[in-house]
Parts: C-alpha cells; structure tokens; sequence
C-alpha cells in the first residue's frame, strides 16, 4: 500500500489528513503533456488534471466517512499517481466493511448527474465543454475500473464483503486474493498488449496486495482452530480468546499467553493495561474481557 514516505500533507478535513506523493507531480506533468493538443491552452489540461484530483479525492473521502459512520477508523488518505488510499479500520464485521467499501465507488455515482448537467449546458464555450466531457468520462471511467471483482481494487473488497455473510472473514479473503490473483495476470498481459507502463506498474501493485491478503487469510484460518479460552470474550466482536502464546512482549520479544498470565509478561515483569483482540485488532483493559458475554470466533 502507498505510505506517507515521500508525501507533503496538503491539507486536513474533519480530522482526516490527505498527503500528497512527490510522484503526483511527474505524472501530472507527463499527463498534461500528453494532452496538450485537446484545448486551445495549457491552462484548460491543468484544469482536466486537478479535476481527476478532485474527484479521487471525493472518492476516498467517501470510504473515510462512511467507515467513521460505523463506528471504524480512517483519519489519513494518501494520493498517489495511480489512485488514492483512505486507511480506514471499520468494525469486523461484513456489514461494516461493506458500507465502508461500497461509499467510495458511491460517490463517483452521485457525481454522474451533477457532472451530465455541467456538460450539457457548456456546449456553446468549446473549451469549457471539453473539459465537462473529460471530467465526466474520467468520473466513469473511475467507477467502472474501481468495480471490478479484482482484489484490491474496490470491486473485489465489495466481493469479499459479501462472501463474508457466507463463508466467514477468514474463507471470503481467501476467495477474493485468489479471483485477484487471476484478475490481475489478466491485468497484466493487457498491459503488454497495449504497451502502457502505469499498468504494469498497477498490476505489480495487485499482486503484492493480493499476496498479503492471502497470507492474512490463512492466519486467520490457523487462528479459527485454536482451542478457545472460557470465561473471556471481546468487549468489541464478542469473540472469546484463543488459547496458546499468541502475544508478544514488547520489551522482551518472549511470546506468552496474555490470559493466563493476567496480562504481565512472564519474562520480564512488564505488565499491558490492555489486551488487543486477535480476531478484530480491538484493545481492552483485563477486566472488561472478563466481564464480556462469551461468543464464538466466527472466522
């Protein structure tokens, strides 16, 4: 996933920072070169390119927002040539990952209408309404990539969150990270067939998210046939520990069982205030773990 590294924050709404790559600017520069010759001045290709800025930038606000509605985390958005990220947390849950998802792609359609009435009103300036086509077409063009059932892409997170109802947390990753994996060799062998070097680049960037999905994905399995722990459950996912040294200290590096210990290292004393849950990354103090209604993992 594209990090802060090498990113200038350019501004912060709601409490949610948006950074900017450094590579943005190349792009960019590339991009309006490119175009050059669609408008009668330089000055309309920079306008085309803020606009595809604008619109991501909408479109991540979307994810953001909507997993802050659900009770989730998302207080950074990172811009980068090929796209944007919002870092959002939501709740796991199907529902709450689904609605998290599902804003973004959204959001590009409550844009449709707004950017149709634009175009059509612009015909009589010529410049003015080439602009409106291309940012329209760009709106478009966004949604229908972004839809695809290729994992990362929104598309396949959409997929996963409904294979998530059926098959569980752990099981509907895996499915999506392998169909992600078809969909982005297909990616691929389009991006030689038609000779463009972003999309090589945004295929390699497929794969290593699909990886790490698919590892992610078989330790939660691992994790599901633990044993589980009586008399404890999450306060958060209600889901009740698993058995064994799964926590490491992090003074010492020595693993220990978190539960059995009361929540003190026993290598070197150092006690925790809370205990982070396995399953949803949520942490709690001891006590309320004790305290919480015991219910099954459900991966």
């Amino acid at each position: 996933m594209p990090s802060r590294q090498g990113s200038i924050r350019i501004f912060t709404f709601n409490g949610i920072n948006v950074f900017l790559h450094w590579s943005w600017f190349v792009f960019a520069l590339f991009e309006i070169q490119l175009r050059s010759g669609q408008y009668s001045s330089v000055t309309w290709n920079v306008l085309e390119y803020l606009s595809l800025f604008v619109i991501v930038t909408m479109h991540e606000f979307g994810h953001a927002l909507a997993c802050r509605q659900v009770g989730g985390r998302a207080d950074q958005i990172v811009l980068w040539p090929l796209g944007g990220v919002a870092y959002v947390d939501p709740p796991s849950r199907p529902g709450a990952t689904l609605w998290s998802i599902a804003a973004g792609p959204l959001v590009n359609v409550a844009l449709l209408p707004v950017l149709g009435v634009l175009y059509w009103s612009s015909g009589a300036i010529r410049d003015l309404h080439a602009l409106f086509s291309a940012v329209l077409w760009i709106d478009v063009g966004l949604f229908v990539f972004n839809m695809l059932p290729i994992y990362p892409l929104d598309g396949g997170q959409i997929l996963r969150s409904l294979l998530w109802f059926v098959l569980g947390r752990a099981r509907s990753l895996l499915v999506a990270t392998v169909l992600g994996f078809i969909g982005a060799v297909g990616f691929i062998g389009l991006a030689l067939w038609i000779q463009r070097t972003w999309f090589v680049i945004l295929a390699v960037f497929m794969l290593l998210n699909c990886w790490g999905g698919m590892q992610h994905a078989r330790a939660l399995l691992r994790l599901a046939k633990l044993p589980r722990r009586d008399g404890f459950a999450c306060p958060a996912c209600k889901s009740a520990p698993p058995v064994g040294e799964l926590w490491r200290c992090g003074r010492c590096g020595r693993a220990f069982d978190t539960f059995q210990t009361q929540a003190t290292c026993p290598g070197c004393g150092m006690q925790y205030p809370v205990t982070k849950c396995l399953e949803c990354g949520e942490a709690h103090p001891m006590s309320e773990w004790a305290t919480a209604s015991v219910a099954p993992a459900g991966l």
